[in-house]
C-alpha cells in the first residue's frame, strides 16, 4: 500500500501560482511513476503531467506545457507539481496517484494509489 497526502492547493487570481506537493507513505515511493490530474465539476478525471522513477522524464497534457512543472524527491517521499500563469479553467481537484507501468503518458486506470485531492480555484 502507499498512502498519498495532497496539499498546496487555494484559491489564486489568475496570472499567479501554487505548488502543490504529494507526501507518500507506505511502500517505496521511488518504485512507482507518478502523475497528477485534475476533475473539473461535470468533467472526467483529466491527466495533467507524469513523471518517471527517477525524475528524468517527465510529460505533460497541451494545456499545461510552458506552464506547469512536475517533479519529485525521492529522498523525501514527495511528489511536486509547480502551477505558473494559472488560469480559470485550471480550476479543479487535483489529484496525485502512483503507477506500476514504465509510461509517462498516464491514464486513470493505470493509476493504482491516489490521494484524496486538493482543490485548486483560479478567480479571473
Amino acid at each position: 500500500q502507499v498512502q498519498l497526502v495532497e496539499s498546496g492547493g487555494g484559491l489564486v487570481q489568475a496570472g499567479g501560482s501554487l505548488r502543490l506537493s504529494c507526501a507518500a507513505s507506505g511502500r517505496t515511493f521511488s518504485a512507482y511513476n507518478m502523475g497528477w490530474f485534475r476533475q473539473a465539476p461535470g468533467n472526467g478525471r483529466e491527466f495533467v503531467a507524469g513523471i518517471n522513477r527517477s525524475g528524468g522524464s517527465t510529460y505533460y497534457t497541451d494545456s499545461v506545457k510552458g506552464r506547469f512543472t512536475i517533479s519529485r524527491d525521492n529522498a523525501k517521499n514527495t511528489l511536486y507539481l509547480q502551477m505558473n500563469s494559472l488560469k480559470p479553467e485550471d480550476t479543479a481537484v487535483y489529484y496525485c496517484a502512483a503507477s506500476p507501468t514504465l509510461r509517462v503518458v498516464l491514464r486513470p486506470d493505470d493509476m493504482v494509489y491516489w490521494g484524496q485531492g486538493t482543490q485548486v480555484t483560479v478567480s479571473s
